[in-house]
């Protein structure tokens, strides 16, 4: 009976090491996957930030093209009113002219 006792003392304490090293091998598992997925969250972050500046650059880039384009076609299209009245500028100019002239008599 002693020896039946002493065996279940002993199978007890063999079942509580091996829970004992089960737990400290889960616990290492657990701290493990985290600094894992801490790493990967971080890498992923660094990912998306570095995704998100090349869009702003991309964006603003394409913005300053697009200013510069609507400023040309405005220049162009201040050219071309200039031009196209440049008679009518020509005739006011001479009659601002002959009035001058004219007031003075």
């Amino acid at each position: 009976m002693k020896r039946i006792i002493e065996d279940v003392l002993q199978a007890e304490q063999k079942v509580s090491t091996a829970l004992k090293q089960t737990r400290e091998k889960a616990s290492e598992m657990i701290r493990s996957a985290e600094k894992e997925t801490s790493e990967k969250i971080a890498e992923a972050r660094e990912k998306a930030r570095d995704i998100m500046q090349s869009k702003i650059e991309e964006a603003k880039k394409e913005a300053e093209r697009l200013r510069e384009e609507k400023l040309k076609q405005i220049d162009r299209e201040k050219n071309t009113l200039l031009n196209s009245n440049t008679h009518a500028t020509d005739a006011l100019v001479e009659d601002i002219c002959r009035i001058v002239l004219n007031t003075g008599d």
